[in-house]
Formats: structure tokens, sequence, C-alpha cells
């Protein structure tokens, strides 16, 4: 009998942990980083004694719930460097990290924050990407296809500017963002080239 309730209250410890990660991602992305604890506990149904077993400061919550996303951001930006031609690997880099940050608002946040430095195993994966990020700016200027004024400040203000777009829906959301990476990457390149533009998304303002 004590083996069979040790099990369920593994059982019931995992699905607090991951209802607690659900809801914490929910919250960040609807609310901003600074939903309390004692919020994110009450939307979850537990007590805070409980988020606060499972994780025992809000950085460690935050590191936790966006541990994901961050890993998926890194392999992006390797994938951008395997390419061979350095303009479509900084391409890609720029396409997909704003189609992930539309698509999760409470990852985007919490990637433009200033975080402190106790979510190690968050701001050491962002560190990471945007080193290599940094190797893929350099190959597409050695290469003569981005300009040379082009820092990677420009990329954080075109991430804010995506995590800005306000639509009726996930799908809208991306669309807006595919549209706006698009305009970016025009701005970007040593020698723009006109080239068409993805659809347009409805948004709030659009024109009927």
């Amino acid at each position: 009998m004590s083996t069979e309730v040790s099990q369920v209250r593994r059982s019931d410890a995992r699905d607090n942990r991951a209802r607690i990660l659900a809801v914490a991602r929910a919250a960040f992305a609807a609310d901003g980083l600074e939903v309390p604890i004692r919020e994110i506990a009450r939307r979850a149904q537990v007590g805070p004694a409980t988020v606060y077993r499972h994780f025992p400061t809000k950085e460690a919550l935050l590191g936790e719930a966006f541990a994901e996303q961050m890993a998926l951001c890194s392999t992006v930006v390797e994938e951008g460097l395997a390419a061979e031609d350095p303009w479509r690997g900084f391409s890609l880099v720029v396409e997909k990290m704003m189609e992930q940050h539309a698509l999760d608002r409470g990852f985007s946040r919490a990637f433009l924050a200033r975080l402190p430095p106790s979510v190690t195993y968050f701001t050491e994966d962002r560190d990471h990407a945007l080193r290599l990020v940094l190797e893929l700016v350099r190959r597409a200027k050695d290469a003569g296809a981005l300009r040379p004024d082009f820092v990677v400040e420009d990329l954080v203000l075109a991430l804010m500017a995506n995590e800005g777009i306000r639509a009726e829906s996930p799908q809208a959301r991306v669309a807006a963002s595919r549209r706006l990476a698009a305009l970016m990457l025009q701005s970007f390149q040593a020698n723009p080239v006109a080239a068409p533009l993805p659809p347009a998304a409805r948004l709030p303002l659009s024109v009927r």
C-alpha cells in the first residue's frame, strides 16, 4: 500500500509541476514577466508553497518555463551557421527567430528582458546563441551581403518590433511577423534587391 501511495504522490507532483509550467508560460505571455508567484499558483490551482517546492525562486521558474524554446532558438542559429551561403544562413535565422517569437510572446519577453544572473541556464544559452549570431554577421559581412554598419542590436530592435505585433490569432501574428522579417532583411542587405513581400496580415488598424 505504501508503494502505491508513493507512486500516486510522485504522479501528482509531476502533474503539478507540468501544470505550473504551462500556467507560467501563459501568464508571462499575457501579462508580462512581473506576474507574481501567488497569482501563478492561483491559476494553477495549487498553493504558493507547491510552486516553491518545485521552483525555489521565480527566476528558476522562468528559466524552466522557456528552456525548451531557448534550446530551439540555439538550434535555429546553428542551422544558419551550417548554411553554405552566409546571407541565406543569416536570413534563415532572422526569419525563424522572429516567427518563433511571434508564436510565443512569453518567450519573446523573456529573451528580450534584462534577467538576473541567477537565471543561468537561460541567460547562458541566450548569450551563447547571440555569440553564434555574431559569427553569422561576420560571415555575411565578409561575403559583402550584409551592410557593413549592421550591429547585433539591429536584430534586437527587429525582435522588439516583432514582439509588439498585435493580431487576432497566432496565424495572423506569424503572417505579420514574416512580412516584417522580409522588410527587415531588405533593409539589412548591403545592396538591397526589391523582392515581393509575404502577404500582409489583417491587424487592428488595417484599412477595411
